[in-house]
């Protein structure tokens, strides 16, 4: 292979799959075996990734579950890219004010306080409606199946039911219930069910009974969890008292109304054109521009400081992303009024131009947003964890905060989930459902499932372009991404880890278009990621010039990287990223691929 980065290993943990029936990939082996299932049966990329979406719900549910949320992009085989919008906003009564009256500095990383609207099953459902060809009842059955019959527990699953186990007995004896049935916590690979959600699904699907069009049976299901039977258990548990990652007691403030008053929708993704290749993410409203602005300043380097296996290509790709992250904090949000985002500003070539200029030949320790005019750049509370640890203890149980991925120093804790299908027709889809995690706040016995925490990503000060404010979504953190050529898509992909999606994918783009990895190879080679940026998650703190890395970059390229003044955080040979893709090459053969890491991963095709 002629390429400017440095060789790939000779051989991959896994083949890079093709095919020319249909491929998915995903972050759980169910969700991509039911997925590839609904193709067999004729289904297009659209119903099979909706099956395996509500798979996901009931497989990895201390990532993912319906009172969560999903951003999403779709192609068709006419080469239209749109955005499919499930990310939920705040309830009416989720005012500043509310919380600080609370005693809160800031929105709790969980119970019910940190829950925006659910934002995911309407998304899946939408979908089904506008793009996909099956009925309800046929791409619902594989998660009903799973909740109602039981599916293997995972090793992670066990293991973040163990971290949480004495909030759960003393605090959550709803979630103790769902999730430590017999008193305990499940063991690996133990048969668990979830009878509650399968109920649910069911339900939805009676509710559909007797009408007259496909379309009708699936808009009536969404109105029953819009208008009835889940609105009105999420309205009434969330009004209980409960305990929260601050280490105190309130109520929710979501209600039945506010539940009912979302719906899905439809918008226009954000692009950039990068060595040949339009990429395309969702808008400020969720972090996908920072990738495209990543790649805007990158894209002025020359090859050679663009390889992320070098101390060099660490080097310039971290400080880069630094400035994208730091205009993240400062400019990006839902505001009223869509103009309040200089998009335009961040994306183009002159913005990017002068951003190359910050890059010098030290890690930097400063936030750097950018100046805009016209526009005030936000600068959050920037905390490091020991400054956080010192003045408030953590007093919420470990992996009950937060988004459950990578930590500031390296642990483990899991992380979001991830579908992509491609199909025989041409039609692309990469989707990143997230939120609603087993761990996020009390379960709701009679649906199966708990609300989210996403609005923990917002801040209770009025300046900020992504604080807290009713109706307002909060700026969201799930990125997946479309990659086209010549007007076609070519590529979806996309990864979970929170603050980490974007940087997984950079890496993954930069050794796919520039060193010209295959998919296998470019997932397999050795991650890293910076902590230095305002984190998005509860306690939302920052470490300068923090560093992330996968050992296997080598010693060579680890003490050059802190010689450059990095503080480098080691995480182990194969630790950091869950990425997913799939595609169509130039001759219309399509293929897949998945990581290795965690052996959770798959994907399928044929």
């Amino acid at each position: 292979m002629n390429s400017p980065f440095r060789q790939p290993p000779e051989f991959t943990t896994r083949p890079t799959l093709r095919g020319t029936f249909g491929m998915v990939s995903s972050t759980h082996w169910l969700a991509s075996a039911a997925a590839q299932s609904v193709l067999e049966r004729g289904g297009n990329a659209f119903d099979a990734a909706v099956a395996g979406g509500f798979v996901l719900h009931v497989v990895e549910p201390h990532l993912n579950g319906p009172g969560g949320d999903m951003s999403t992009l779709v192609s068709t085989e006419d080469g239209g890219t749109r955005v499919l919008m499930g990310q939920g906003p705040a309830p009416a009564s989720a005012t500043i004010e509310h919380y600080r009256s609370e005693g809160l500095d800031a929105v709790p990383g969980s119970g019910a306080l940190a829950a925006a609207v659910p934002g995911a099953v309407d998304a899946w459902l939408l979908l089904l409606a506008d793009r996909g060809t099956m009925e309800l009842r046929d791409v619902l059955s594989y998660a009903i199946h799973y909740a109602r019959h039981g599916h293997p527990v995972l090793d992670r699953v066990c293991r973040t039911i163990a971290a949480v186990e004495d909030l759960f007995t003393e605090h959550w004896p709803d979630s103790a219930q769902l999730w430590m049935p017999q008193g305990r916590v499940p063991l690996p690979g133990e048969l668990v069910t979830n009878p509650g959600y399968a109920d649910t699904l069911e339900r939805l699907i009676e509710a559909s009974d007797g009408e007259p069009t496909r379309s009708h049976r699936i808009g009536a299901a969404r109105n029953v969890w819009a208008q009835g039977f889940v609105a009105d258990a999420i309205g009434a548990n969330a009004a209980r008292v409960h305990r929260h990652s601050s280490g105190t007691d309130h109520a929710g403030v979501i209600t039945a109304a506010d539940v009912g008053s979302f719906s899905a929708s439809w918008e226009e993704p954000v692009t950039l054109n990068f060595r040949g290749h339009t990429i395309s993410k969702t808008g400020p409203w969720g972090q996908g521009p920072v990738l495209l602005q990543t790649l805007a300043i990158l894209d002025g380097f020359d090859d050679s400081r663009l390889d992320p296996g070098t101390a060099l290509g660490v080097h310039t790709i971290t400080e880069a992303l630094k400035l994208a992250m730091a205009d993240r904090d400062a400019y990006y949000g839902d505001p009223a009024d869509p103009e309040a985002v200089p998009l335009e500003t961040l994306l183009s070539p002159e913005y990017a131009a002068h951003r190359r200029t910050l890059i010098g030949e030290s890690a930097s320790e400063e936030f750097l947003p950018g100046t805009i005019d016209g526009c005030d750049a936000y600068v959050p509370p920037l905390v490091t964890l020991d400054e956080w640890d010192e003045s408030r203890g953590d007093s919420a149980g470990g992996a009950a905060v937060g988004e459950p991925t990578v930590g500031d120093h390296g642990q483990t804790r899991g992380d979001t989930c991830h579908i992509d299908v491609v199909d025989k027709w041409g039609n692309m889809i990469a989707a990143t459902p997230s939120g609603g995690w087993l761990q996020s706040s009390p379960a709701i016995p009679e649906l199966g499932f708990c609300l989210g925490t996403r609005l923990q990503m917002t801040w209770l000060d009025e300046a900020a372009p992504s604080a807290l404010r009713p109706g307002s979504r909060p700026r969201t953190t799930l990125t997946p991404t479309l990659v086209s050529k010549n007007g076609r898509v070519v590529e979806a992909l996309g990864s979970p880890g929170g603050d980490q999606q974007e940087q997984g994918q950079l890496l993954y783009l930069l050794r796919r278009l520039v060193g010209g990895y295959t998919p296998q190879e470019a997932i397999d080679a050795p991650a890293f990621h910076t902590t230095s940026l305002a984190a998005s998650f509860w306690p939302r703190t920052w470490e300068p010039a923090g560093l992330v890395v996968e050992d296997r970059l080598g010693p060579e390229c680890l003490t050059e990287l802190a010689r450059r003044g990095h503080r480098i955080t080691r995480a182990g040979d194969w630790s950091l990223g869950r990425l997913c893709t799939v595609g169509r090459d130039n001759e219309g053969v399509l293929f897949a691929a998945a990581n290795p890491r965690g052996m959770q991963g798959y994907a399928s095709g044929r």
